[in-house]
């Protein structure tokens, strides 16, 4: 049977066949909210503390707790929208507007979450300079008021650049420790190529990681084929956890191959179970490395790995090219794909071939609304299938990098570290 492992981009148009079961909004917060005259002393007591606020659940249950988001408005200041990630209705946005305290410049919006949530979020502010609430348009111009929460300093790089997303992180949830470059890690080296990709028409930029020195490798290194690879190196710093992870023994050296997805429109073009892309992944990408480092050609140490449509598209390459990618570690994966009577299309594929010798490495959010479905099903046709080797988990956030930096390093080393079969 199939494993399910406790918990430890959006779709263009994402299918409304599911609605969120709502947020979990505490309509009092559980902090003392200043009377007028007492900010000054509440916003020192904030900056110190930093946010969101933390409070005991008010219900008495240990395993939660009352999570408050705080933004200090001005005098011209008319709403304040907050959008932590997949934790609200896109088609009830009201549901997440800040309340003001009466008096104060102190706008507030709690939430009751499980100790284990980690999510990035953002804030929407109206300054008074736009179409008055309740007015045709007024969420779409509200969407284009985003702002980082200025009393966190926990942020991370935001997809396709901007402003760096501010995050939280509850006590229980895992951190990304492993992330950080640590002092006397031996370090692997990282450089940007053209990889010719005949199959895309034209070349790709590839980043490739290669491992520390270390001793020969006579069966060949490991190799991960991690798509997105301009957000997952230069942007998120991949090399820092595979160093890390090498060091620590808890995965083999290996070589990493990052291909650049370009921009949406590409991504979206390339991503959707399309034969070319897989063809450059197997047939270029591959042969490309194997001509410049000792790596293996052995499927069941080989590992293609993506997020939502690069979680899709993983799935397709290793079902398309089993000699090829014998491992998938799909996140968030956007099996839901496509919209229409074609939907699910890839599990349907799986549902009525043989198995085939390839491995699955599976994880998404509990608040994934959209995806949920979509994945539970394919759980369900895989163990159907007899992928009974195949993981399965759902951890507690959202469609969010800060989760799937945490659920990549867990699944590197279920799939290649010394408890993974080796052919």
């Amino acid at each position: 049977m199939i494993t399910s492992v406790p918990p430890h981009d959006t779709p263009r148009r994402p299918p409304r066949t599911v609605r969120p079961d709502g947020v979990p909004r505490l309509r009092d917060p559980s902090l003392r909210l200043p009377e007028p005259g007492e900010t000054e002393e509440f916003w020192a007591h904030v900056r110190a503390a930093g946010t969101p606020l933390l409070a005991p659940d008010p219900h008495g249950d240990p395993d939660h707790l009352a999570v408050t988001f705080l933004w200090r408005g001005t005098d011209a200041t008319r709403a304040v929208q907050v959008l932590p990630n997949k934790l609200g209705d896109p088609r009830a946005p009201e549901g997440n507007l800040m309340e003001r305290a009466p008096g104060t410049d102190v706008w507030h919006w709690t939430l009751r979450l499980r100790h284990d949530w980690r999510g990035t979020y953002d804030f929407y502010v109206d300054e008074g300079d736009g179409p008055a609430p309740g007015a045709p348009g007024y969420w779409q111009w509200l969407r284009t008021r985003r702002r980082p929460d200025p009393l966190n300093a926990r942020t991370l790089p935001r997809r396709w650049g901007g402003n760096p997303v501010s995050y939280a992180e509850l006590p229980a949830a895992p951190g990304g420790q492993d992330w950080q470059p640590r002092p006397g890690v031996p370090r692997g080296r990282v450089a940007a190529h053209e990889v010719p990709a005949e199959k895309l028409g034209g070349t790709r930029r590839v980043w490739l990681y290669e491992p520390p020195l270390t001793p020969g490798h006579p069966d060949g290194l490991p190799v991960l084929v991690l798509l997105d690879g301009e957000h997952w190196q230069p942007s998120l710093g991949l090399a820092h956890l595979l160093d890390n992870l090498i060091a620590d023994g808890r995965i083999p050296p290996l070589v990493a191959l990052l291909p650049e997805s370009v921009d949406a429109d590409t991504r979206w073009s390339e991503m959707t179970c399309r034969p070319e892309f897989t063809a450059f992944l197997a047939d270029e990408l591959l042969p490309w490395a194997a001509a410049r480092l000792p790596v293996t050609g052995v499927p069941a140490r080989t590992v293609v790995a993506g997020q939502s449509l690069g979680g899709l598209s993983a799935a397709h390459a290793a079902l398309t090219a089993p000699g090829r990618f014998g491992n998938v570690l799909a996140q968030s994966g956007s099996f839901w794909w496509p919209d229409g009577p074609q939907a699910q299309w890839l599990t349907d594929r799986i549902a009525g071939t043989p198995r085939l010798p390839v491995r699955f490495w599976l994880s998404f959010g509990e608040q994934e609304w959209v995806a949920l479905p979509a994945a539970r099903r394919l759980r369900e046709v895989l163990a159907a299938a007899g992928y009974d080797d195949a993981s399965y988990r759902e951890f507690n956030g959202g469609h969010d990098y800060l989760c799937w930096r945490t659920e990549l390093a867990d699944g590197l080393v279920d799939l290649l570290g010394p408890a993974a079969p080796t052919e």
